[in-house]
């Protein structure tokens, strides 16, 4: 018979408590039960549908699993907190009673993709830069950046904390006095399209977000949201 046990802190997070660090801080530090036992030991599995797991004392469901597509407009927060009180992406999708996460961020100004699910494993899995999940974006510049600089973004460009490169970058149009290219990441360092495109000279007038490896934002409106399908979440699952 297959083995239908799993690690413990894959159960934690997929139940949403958390990246899989922050679950195995709560094994480590003695806030998890197993069948009334505290376990600290990282890497032992179990089977959560026999076996009673507490955390806090407080008994383990596990939700339904839902992802989300979001295409979020610029003025939107990433963040599940803000004191401010300003919109949040989590605000745009119907759930009200799931710890949802958004998988990788984009800043107050910039719109387009985000995934949102309340799958902490999954969450996990695609921003960690261990597993490098493409990001592609649309990208306006000011001016028309020769092919030298175009070569510079993707031979990596020298930020405070190392160097930043684009996989691929692609001159789709030009204007008068901009330039649109797509941008394809697979790191995910702070408003790092916007200052290697400063470094080169090139400033940002517009950054969208337009696919998270094989999910595309396609002709989903602005604000809005869709539920992605099992085939998008399965092939989530393999990216590597």
């Amino acid at each position: 018979m297959p083995d239908s046990r799993e690690r413990l802190q894959k159960v934690l997070a997929a139940a949403g408590l958390g990246s899989r660090r922050q679950c195995e801080e709560l094994i480590t530090t003695g806030r998890v039960e197993v069948d009334r036992r505290v376990v600290t030991e990282l890497g032992t599995r179990v089977d959560p549908d026999s076996q009673q797991i507490r955390v806090d004392g407080v008994a383990l469901t596990r939700p339904k699993l839902v992802y989300y597509a979001v295409n979020k407009p610029a003025g939107v927060l990433c963040t599940n907190r803000d004191p401010s009180g300003r919109p949040r992406v989590v605000d745009l999708v119907p759930e009200r009673n799931a710890r949802l996460f958004t998988v990788g961020r984009l800043d107050l100004h910039s719109d387009g993709l985000i995934l949102v699910t309340n799958d902490g494993e999954l969450a996990n899995r695609l921003t960690h830069p261990r597993y490098g999940v493409s990001k592609t974006y649309r990208v306006v510049v000011a001016g028309h950046p020769e092919r030298d600089v175009l070569a510079r973004l993707t031979q990596g460009v020298h930020l405070a904390e190392g160097v930043a490169r684009a996989e691929r970058v692609t001159v789709k149009s030009q204007r008068k006095d901009s330039t649109i290219l797509e941008m394809v990441l697979r790191e995910g360092k702070n408003r790092e399209i916007r200052r290697i495109l400063a470094r080169v000279g090139h400033k940002v007038e517009r950054l969208t977000r337009i696919a998270v490896g094989p999910v595309r934002l396609a002709s989903l409106p602005s604000g809005q949201w869709r539920r992605l399908t099992r085939e998008e979440v399965a092939a989530l699952r393999r990216q590597e």
